[in-house]
């Protein structure tokens, strides 16, 4: 006897209970929740999928799945059903980024299939903030003007082969990286302190719902840390995503990185979650 299987792809009919599922931790899911706000649901228009686990008609979490793949609100039942459909579908991110114990099972269940990753960073505090930070803002940070793209760009790379290990620009040349820069520029979510024609500090808000948004990319320059600019950068930072963008500011961070994690505490960045990320 066939059993129907409980995760199903969803689709734009789908929208208010995705919507409604998201909410109930706005700022964990402030990627997922970005991304399907720019894209729909739908992957006839993204290229990418969400998966839905649902019970008794309900839906009760579901799994982005494009580059990233990133279970959100999923338990042990969950786990194993997207873990039963990722290893039918194979293997087509390039990582497994979300809350520590899903990702953890989620990973033990499709490693046979998918193993090795490259890289599996177990801890990644989340960290929020809600308010102005008490560390005085760089008055020299501000957002990156379309002008700047190249002065940017190479910041950017070195920061994302420093970050992940590989370069950004090893498969196409850059052209998708270049282009994902240039809108978050274009678009006003790239900040940065340029001084002599190089980036002393920078950081991008990649992810931005009414609820909150997501910094990534934080780098200074390997010339200047130890510095300071860090903290009064990301507060320069803070300070604009505050006023303009949402009422609630959040990153994640790799446990080992201790002084990314001291700037962040002078600044005023709470932990409120922990993730895990596999990468390939």
């Amino acid at each position: 006897m066939l059993r129907t299987s409980p995760v199903r792809i969803l689709g734009e009919r789908d929208r208010a209970a995705v919507r409604a599922l998201l909410d109930t931790d706005p700022v964990g899911n402030v990627f997922v929740a970005s991304r399907l706000m720019t894209t729909g649901i739908s992957s006839r228009f993204s290229g990418t999928e969400v998966w839905g686990h649902v019970e008794d008609g309900h839906l009760t979490a579901l799994c982005y799945s494009g580059a990233n793949l990133v279970p959100v609100n999923a338990g042990p039942a969950a786990i194993r059903s997207f873990a039963d459909h990722a290893r039918w579908r194979g293997r087509r991110c390039s990582s497994i980024v979300g809350p520590v114990d899903a990702v953890r099972e989620f990973w033990e269940q499709v490693t046979p299939a998918w193993g090795p990753a490259r890289v599996i960073r177990t801890s990644q505090p989340v960290l929020e903030i809600d308010a102005p930070s008490p560390v005085p803002a760089d008055p020299e940070v501000r957002r990156v003007r379309p002008a700047e793209l190249n002065t940017l760009v190479p910041a950017c790379v070195a920061m994302f082969t420093e970050e992940v290990g590989v370069p950004p620009d090893s498969g196409d040349g850059g052209a998708l990286y270049r282009a994902r820069i240039e809108e978050l520029v274009r678009t006003g979510r790239a900040f940065a302190r340029i001084e002599g024609g190089r980036v002393a500090f920078k950081a991008e808000i990649g992810a931005v719902t009414p609820h909150a948004c997501q910094v990534q990319g934080v780098w200074v320059h390997p010339d200047l840390r130890g510095q300071g600019y860090s903290a009064s950068g990301m507060a320069a930072v803070v300070r604009y995503a505050l006023a303009e963008i949402a009422p609630r500011v959040t990153l994640y961070v790799n446990d080992f990185n201790t002084p990314a994690r001291a700037a962040y505490r002078r600044v005023g960045f709470r932990q409120i979650g922990e993730h895990m990320s596999v990468l390939f």
